[in-house]
């Protein structure tokens, strides 16, 4: 089954503080969204790849691929101002059929086995979502009182989130002009049910200048 993957980066990473796109920073003297790229080209190299970038964008990116990935024909979406958009961008980009994740540009230490998970349960299933148990004890806020809840019942959500192509396509089209922070949300919000799989607590989502540490 054809397999593809929207690298979403259409953010501008208010909250790293830089001057430089965070998906553009370095690690190990290499671009983080580079590096997220190359774990699904190393996961599978006919994985097709979708980049998703703000317009502004558009020309340092296309040094860097010419640096980093001067074989491969990737295509380039422009972001939009939310998330959802963003998404739907790349979406269009994709033939109906087949399989796409969706991941964040910004988290580089995804692994080959959670990519390869995320693709088996969406073929299986129709989506394959990367979660983490929760370590710390948490509490719900209400007003001015909060209250203890069971960790067992939560897990933290990550990427990639896979999905069939075309149940994700026609749960875009159900959710009209509605914003989720995640493309669970919004395959739920259209009546599926989402599959979970086990990610990993190395998986981190590069945001904040303490998570670049």
């Amino acid at each position: 089954m054809k397999k593809s993957a929207i690298i979403v980066a259409g953010g501008i990473g208010t909250r790293m503080k830089s001057d430089v796109p965070k998906q553009f920073l370095l690690l190990d003297g290499v671009p983080i969204i580079v590096q997220s790229i190359k774990k699904f080209l190393e996961s599978d190299k006919s994985i097709s790849i979708v980049v998703v970038l703000p317009k502004a964008h558009m020309l340092q990116w296309e040094s860097m691929k010419s640096q980093h990935f001067p074989d491969d024909d990737f295509k380039l979406a422009v972001g939009g101002a939310t998330r959802t958009a963003s998404v739907l961008s790349g979406l269009d980009l994709i033939e109906e059929g087949g399989l796409v994740a969706i991941h964040d540009a910004v988290r580089p230490y995804v692994t080959k086995e959670t990519i390869t998970a995320s693709f088996e349960s969406a073929e299986k299933d129709g989506s394959g979502v990367a979660v983490v148990n929760l370590k710390d004890s948490i509490r719900e806020i209400t007003g001015t009182q909060s209250n203890a809840k069971d960790r067992s019942n939560y897990v933290l959500v990550q990427t990639p989130q896979t999905f069939n192509v075309t149940k994700l396509k026609e749960a875009y089209k159900k959710i009209g002009s509605k914003h989720f922070t995640d493309d669970a949300s919004v395959f739920e919000a259209a009546g599926n049910n989402v599959q979970l799989i086990e990610g990993s607590y190395d998986n981190i989502k590069i945001t904040t200048p303490e998570d670049l540490k």
